[in-house]
């Protein structure tokens, strides 16, 4: 029989005899036989599953094609973040041994975890390393298509930003292509497709549809203005979302790409506080998402918000799909969105070897190959270091002369030691070169002119950010660089707007009476993750205050529902 998958890692702890107890108070037991399947790869599953006595295998496929990928034993609990949050499963679980099992709901896990917070720790961290797991162990949907495809481009950013399990087939590249292609019954030309678990073909999706197939959304209409509705979930705006449902706002977020923001991009965010070995932006998404679900906060991906209008006192947010959501309260945390490298052939390459992210998803794709990283801030450093663990030489190009104007001392110390990072300054991109991927880079020092060509699999491009602001270009004062201006730097005040309250704009607040801007989209905001976390506490704070002042103390019990993605 196969051995019992280790414990010894975070991964896969060992429960003890008390931390079961705890879970079966909120739990049913459940006698097992051979052959049950507990959960099946691509359908939902409310149950977290804890094993008692007997074995279970999760496993890759069924019949003559089955792997098993971990094999669990008493004590042990089975699922990764997908399950914990209800969403569809990636493999099976399947009883190789008859037994008996622990099945707790997810709801009234969640709420478990929330009084239990040492077992809830254990847990959630568990779940959030399976999620890395299935990168490469080829789980999860397989998307197919050419890396010259901007829908093929646009569905794997897609995914690698929210963190799904998938495959990419390069229709020009993988021999596997034309084989699965001719058994699911598509053409190339009708390429990109998400085949989903070999049973379901998906022709060219929009962000929408894949959301719903791989089971995180769930659908429900609401009737009622909500309290607070926060456009945006990176730090600052999942930091609204979480005070804002705990201190009983209903509260409904709406993302556009994936929770986490400019953040979730980030391999390892050493300076945050709390965390002296450091933290990766997927963790810190994963974690706060999942704690303002758990106090009732509704989150939408995608969901991008066009117009921004004022009806009967209320603000009125319109999507780009035409939805509408009304709110007494609205704290506009939208960040800001990546610049693009004007060199030739990076617009081609993306997402075929040019990436504006170096987390797992991106890098698996370049292991054991040498790359270039563009940029001289704090992200392009944290970028290098992590793509140093495997690839053999790493670039780091800086178009100025010193580090330490903008990047973390502790950051230029690293990666001046670090022996594969090769920092070179006063260097800037010509041209990406590539025949489907990127094959080499050609820079320029733009102090003598002198050229040369980088071998390099990947760049990665980290070179500042402009303010996703357009949408509220019309409705609120921006600074000259597009960023929303707020409290006292606001220019122009509408007095009409204004006269009832008897007051001026608060410290986060917009021209608008109850519309806040917080983070990186923020005037004058401190781009740091912990900055745009505390902006985010602070501005509920203010929401209470305004809220107090027009008479309306909330409304959560007849709060409704956006249409949301379950996170």
């Amino acid at each position: 029989m196969t051995a019992e998958t280790p414990t010894s890692y975070d991964a896969y702890p060992q429960l003890t005899d008390d931390q079961i107890e705890a879970l079966s108070a909120c739990g049913q037991r459940w006698p097992t036989v051979e052959g049950e399947l507990l959960y099946q790869a691509g359908r939902p599953s409310q149950e977290f599953f804890v094993v008692l006595s007997g074995r279970v295998a999760v496993v890759k496929g069924r019949g003559g094609r089955e792997r098993t990928y971990q094999l669990h034993g008493p004590g042990s609990f089975l699922g990764e973040l997908g399950l914990l949050e209800g969403q569809a499963a990636l493999l099976t679980a399947v009883v190789r041994a008859p037994g008996e099992v622990l099945a707790v709901g997810s709801a009234e896990l969640r709420d478990l975890l929330g009084r239990e917070p040492a077992l809830g720790d254990l847990i959630l961290r568990a779940c959030l390393l399976r999620r890395t797991l299935p990168a490469g162990m080829a789980t999860g949907f397989r998307i197919i298509g050419s890396a010259f495809s901007p829908d093929t481009r646009r569905l794997l950013e897609f995914a690698a930003r929210n963190r799904l399990p998938h495959r990419w087939i390069d229709l020009e590249k993988d021999t596997e292509a034309e084989v699965l292609l001719r058994r699911v019954g598509v053409t190339p030309e009708e390429t990109p497709v998400v085949v989903w678990h070999d049973d379901r073909v998906l022709r060219n999706p929009t962000d929408a549809e894949l959301v719903r197939v791989t089971g995180l959304r769930s659908d429900s209409r609401t009737e009622a203005v909500c309290d607070l509705l926060v456009v945006g979930a990176g730090p600052a705006g999942l930091a609204a979302a979480v005070y804002g449902a705990s201190e009983g706002l209903a509260t409904v977020v709406l993302e556009a790409v994936a929770t986490g923001g400019q953040a979730g991009t980030s391999s390892r965010i050493e300076n945050y506080l709390g965390f002296p070995a450091g933290i990766s932006g997927t963790e810190l998404a994963e974690r706060a998402a999942i704690q303002a679900d758990r106090f009732g906060a509704r989150i939408t991906v995608p969901a991008e918000a066009a117009v921004l209008e004022q009806r009967d006192g209320s603000h009125v947010v319109t999507l780009t799909d035409g939805a509408t959501i009304s709110a007494h309260t609205v704290v506009v945390a939208t960040g800001a969105r990546y610049r693009r490298l004007p060199a030739p052939g990076v617009e081609r390459l993306e997402g075929a070897g040019v990436h504006y992210a170096a987390t797992l998803w991106e890098a698996r794709n370049c292991r054991m190959d040498p790359v270039a990283v563009v940029g001289g801030g704090n992200p392009a450093g944290q970028a290098a270091l992590f793509l140093a663990r495997q690839s053999p030489a790493v670039h780091l190009l800086v178009r100025g002369g010193d580090l330490t104007h903008s990047m973390s001392r502790y950051l230029i110390d690293r990666i001046e030691r670090h022996p594969r990072i090769d920092v070179m300054m006063h260097t800037e991109v010509r041209d990406v070169t590539g025949s489907g991927r990127v094959e080499s880079v050609l820079v320029q020092d733009n102090r003598t002119g002198e050229r040369q060509v980088l071998a390099a699999r990947a760049l990665f491009v980290f070179i500042g950010a402009r303010p996703a602001s357009s949408w509220l270009d019309a409705a609120v004062d921006l600074d000259p660089h597009g960023f929303i201006r707020t409290g006292p730097d606001v220019v122009d005040v509408p007095a009409n707007l204004w006269r009832h309250l008897a007051r001026a704009p608060l410290a986060l607040e917009t021209g608008l009476p109850g519309l806040f801007a917080v983070g990186d989209v923020r005037s004058g905001s401190v781009k740091r993750v912990a900055s745009a976390v505390g902006e985010g506490a602070m501005a509920v704070r203010q929401v209470h205050e305004h809220l107090r002042g027009v008479g309306s103390p909330g409304i959560r019990r007849h709060a409704t529902r956006a249409t949301t993605t379950r996170r």
